[in-house]
């Protein structure tokens, strides 16, 4: 039973609904952001040269409106050529045939870091191109380690070493041992991906069975328990970059978020370090939550095909490797390559945001994402707040996003 909460009202949209084809040489792309990237307005320039008599349009609109633009405007038969979407929303459009596959050969696939291509699979194919990718890497406050007793220069390696770390840093300092996000917010079901992906856990296997209620994601929810009274008051006020900006403060020892922190905290004071993110009791190497945005090629366009030719050059290692490192500084690289080697060698804080991509793991694609999304949340929340001990809470969640999947 499908219970995508905008599956009946696409329906209805659609229903006596011819979608009517583009125009014929050109390609519509909803891009989101302020502007468009200068990287992109060059190589469009260049596809465009040779590609005689095509053209690409983009219409940039605000990230908080992107996406559901072109949603809207493919429910009513309008589509676009092609959307900068989140990865999370692929399956959703896909089994609402808005969107069509854009299956990627053996050497595109393996053109990409691992796992990667599995944030855009579903049913066995691709449903989009990767454009952004974001990772997550462990932070913390050497001042702080050392004012506690610990080893400045030696972060913790591990979940029980982290929840003893924070005991004695909330112990011995005036700060929080940990930086805990618990806020009724999207960054909080992903702030605990990372804890599952850190102990080889699942959420949903490809076959679309619900994995969740296992012991690894289990160890998570405890260690959510367990890190809560050393981490900061009032979890659940607070999201990642309101953390952050406590961290900034001095105000908290260790957190995990993305690279963006350390261009901040190069501009501070304080003595900081970054590793990769701390490992569960099951885990198999470094890991982390893998998020990314794609390009969605809409169906009812007539330019599908080219469109998708589209989107995969202009996410070409070439193009890539320019966006990454000019307009776009805070992604996590897609692809290995001499330019990612050169980043490494000159900025070696990125080494953490490459190590744990090999055991990393996608945001979990569903039909109801929002439905899903909010029934992390409140798992999460209840053990954060002691309204639920992990494995009830953890029970309960498996048994609800079933509805979602």
């Amino acid at each position: 039973m499908t219970t995508l909460a905008t599956k009946s009202l696409i329906g209805l949209m659609l229903a006596g609904t011819t979608a009517l084809p583009a125009m014929a040489q050109d390609i519509s792309w909803i891009y989101c952001g302020d502007k468009i990237d200068p990287v992109h307005e060059r190589y469009i320039g260049e596809w465009e040269a040779a590609n005689e008599g095509w053209t690409v349009t983009p219409e940039v609109v605000g990230w908080a409106q992107c996406q559901d633009k072109a949603t809207t405007l493919a429910a009513a038969g309008s589509p676009v050529g092609m959307a900068y979407v989140g990865s999370r929303t692929l399956k959703e459009f896909a089994l609402n045939e808005l969107i069509v596959p854009v299956p990627m050969t053996e050497e595109e696939a393996a053109s990409y870091y691992p796992n990667i291509v599995d944030t855009v699979t579903f049913e066995g194919t691709q449903w989009g191109v990767p454009i952004a990718f974001s990772t997550k890497a462990f932070y913390w406050n050497k001042d702080l380690f050392e004012e506690a007793g610990l080893d400045p220069e030696v972060p913790p390696a591990t979940w029980a070493e982290t929840i003893d770390f924070a005991k004695l840093i909330t112990e011995n300092t005036d700060a929080a041992g940990y930086g805990l996000p618990a806020k009724t917010f999207d960054n909080t079901m992903h702030q605990f991906l990372h804890w599952v992906y850190t102990n080889n856990g699942q959420i949903i296997d490809a076959d679309g069975t619900i994995t969740m209620d296992s012991p690894q994601v289990l160890e998570a929810l405890q260690a959510y328990k367990d890190i809560t009274p050393y981490s900061v008051e009032g979890a659940t006020a607070y999201e990642q970059n309101e953390i952050r900006a406590i961290f900034l403060d001095g105000g908290v020892g260790m957190i995990q978020t993305s690279v963006g922190a350390a261009f901040l905290l190069e501009e501070t004071d304080i003595n900081w370090g970054v590793a990769d993110l701390p490992l569960g009791p099951q885990a198999q190497g470094p890991g982390t939550l893998l998020i990314t945005d794609s390009l969605a090629i809409f169906a009812g366009t007539g330019v599908e095909e080219k469109a998708a030719e589209f989107a995969k050059y202009i996410t070409s290692s070439e193009v890539q490797e320019a966006y990454e490192g000019a307009g776009a500084a805070s992604l996590t690289p897609l692809r290995p390559g001499p330019a990612v080697d050169m980043m490494l060698e000159g900025a070696p804080y990125w080494q953490p945001f490459v190590d744990g991509i090999a055991f990393g793991g996608p945001e979990p694609l569903f039909t109801d994402y929002k439905g899903f999304q909010n029934a992390m949340i409140e798992m999460v929340q209840s053990v954060v707040t002691g309204a639920a001990e992990p494995q009830e809470a953890l029970t309960t969640a498996a048994a609800e996003i079933e509805d979602y999947k």
